[in-house]
């Protein structure tokens, strides 16, 4: 066994040794390692995973792996620096608080990501889609409508599903407008993004602060008129420029299947029960949303019992020709299987999000986390460090930025959380690559949507961003 283990310390060792001589010699009381050879090996390893995330479009490459990689790199070197110190317990603590951390975000996404994936297997949002599409609207009406819908939808679901649903109803009346599908799809973005920005399950970012404990969770609808604005400002400018012509219908006619709409009383059913048990029982949101998971099941579990016999004595009641080939549509579709819907989560984002986690974990356990907060938290006034974070969204993830102001801890109030809540929420719509929504429309709409297409925009965004800040600054003054 130990000689299985000595290549891995001999490895640490000369990394070690090459970024830091006197690596070993260092004080143990303090355990800061942000001027230590293992410091600067962990930020140039998160930098050059974060650079292959970034150019994920380009070469192609899931950005879960390098960020996987670069986190289990990380925390082997912390462990190999404090194990040689006797203090490998503290390593191994930390590492499991992050991980804890972890687990409740990736179980409460898992049961909202498979609820999601059923209503998309039962058509309901395709049903929407087509009954949009067939409704003969104009193009401006299509684009507030899409635009409205995003905002109200994200809250509820993630907002990159809702952008990838508005984006194919705007493709499909589109048509060869391009200049039509831009405009629209640089809506939606800031429109789902806004959205997703006044609940505390409309985004990861706002996830992670209602977890965390920073805002309860009736706070965070102070954002809402701030995230209206935020959304406003630029469609209300950009809608100038749309065009009136009437849509063009396909005729397509899409029947929603057996339990779509009882599965959405049961998503809201399985939020309430997260809400209720956070701040009732007080209990982590996770325990009511893997509750409602088992209450699926046991739903999933009642659709494939009764398909045959639901179907089969609805075809033989009915004379009406149109119904009778909807029934036999439905009933010929396959049954409903609850962990074929679990297995078509977005395994690539749960498990980026693990990377990014444990990650920035590892930093902050070194100690730049706390200089970061030092220089922007106590040197910087905290409204300025929180618009900042905003910016700092539109080039950057945000959940690596969100979680790593939560590691930092900064002592702010409610009015500041919500602050930081809003600009990390809402500024990544600034730049195309900002956002998931912004990075999965410009490969929906490809070569229509795209990072130029979106920055001549910028501006206006901007301005949103900035009317959303001050906004939030007046009607919420009392909580700052």
């Amino acid at each position: 066994m130990l000689q299985k283990t000595k290549p891995l310390g001999v490895l640490l060792t000369l990394i070690a040794v090459l970024f830091s001589p006197s690596l070993l010699a260092s004080s143990a009381e303090t355990m800061d390692l942000t001027s230590h050879g293992i410091g600067y090996a962990a930020l140039m390893f998160f930098a050059v995973a974060y650079c292959l995330v970034m150019l994920e479009d380009v070469i192609h490459l899931r950005k879960s792996k390098p960020v996987l990689v670069a986190a289990g790199i990380i925390w082997a070197m912390i462990g190999f620096y404090y194990s040689q110190h006797g203090m490998s317990h503290d390593a191994e603590a930390a590492f499991r608080h992050n991980l804890l951390e972890y687990s409740e975000l990736f179980f409460f996404l898992l049961v909202a990501m498979t609820y999601i994936n059923a209503m998309e297997e039962r058509q309901l949002f395709n049903a929407l889609r087509a009954w949009m599409v067939n409704k003969g609207f104009t193009l401006r009406y299509i684009f507030w409508l899409t635009g409205i819908l995003a905002f109200f939808i994200s809250p509820i679901a993630d907002n990159l599903t809702t952008a990838l649903l508005m984006c194919a109803i705007v493709m499909k009346v589109g048509g060869k407008n391009s200049k039509f599908i831009a405009l629209a799809c640089i809506n939606i973005v800031v429109a789902a993004n806004a959205g997703g920005a006044f609940s505390p399950f409309g985004d990861i970012t706002t996830l992670m602060v209602w977890q965390k404990g920073m805002v309860q969770f009736g706070t965070f609808f102070s954002l809402f008129i701030p995230a209206v604005v935020n959304f406003l400002v630029p469609a209300i400018i950009m809608s100038f420029f749309v065009s009136k012509e009437v849509a063009q219908s396909d005729g397509e006619v899409v029947h929603m299947k057996r339990g779509a709409k009882r599965i959405v009383m049961l998503f809201l059913i399985t939020i309430a029960f997260a809400v209720l048990g956070h701040s009732v029982l007080g209990m982590p949101p996770v325990l009511g949303m893997m509750t409602g998971l088992g209450i699926l099941q046991f739903f999933a579990f009642f659709l494939r019992k009764t398909h045959k016999s639901y179907y089969s004595g609805a075809i033989a009641n009915t004379n009406d020709t149109v119904e009778h080939e909807r029934l036999r549509y439905l009933g010929d579709g396959a049954v409903f299987d609850i962990f074929t819907k679990v297995a078509k989560a977005e395994w690539d984002t749960l498990l980026f999000f693990y990377g990014v986690v444990l990650c920035v974990g590892g930093l902050g356990f070194i100690g730049y986390l706390g200089m970061i907060s030092e220089a922007m938290y106590t040197q910087w006034d905290p409204t300025y460090a929180n618009v900042t974070v905003g910016l700092l969204s539109a080039i950057v993830d945000n959940i690596p930025v969100m979680f790593a102001v939560l590691s930092m801890q900064p002592d702010m109030s409610t009015g500041q959380w919500l602050l930081v809540t809003l600009t990390a929420g809402v500024g990544g719509s600034m730049l195309s690559i900002g956002s998931a929504a912004g990075v999965a429309l410009m490969g929906q709409a490809r070569g229509i949507y795209t990072f130029a297409a979106h920055i001549r925009w910028t501006p206006v965004i901007a301005l949103g961003y900035v009317a959303s800040i001050f906004t939030h600054l007046w009607l919420n003054s009392a909580l700052f």
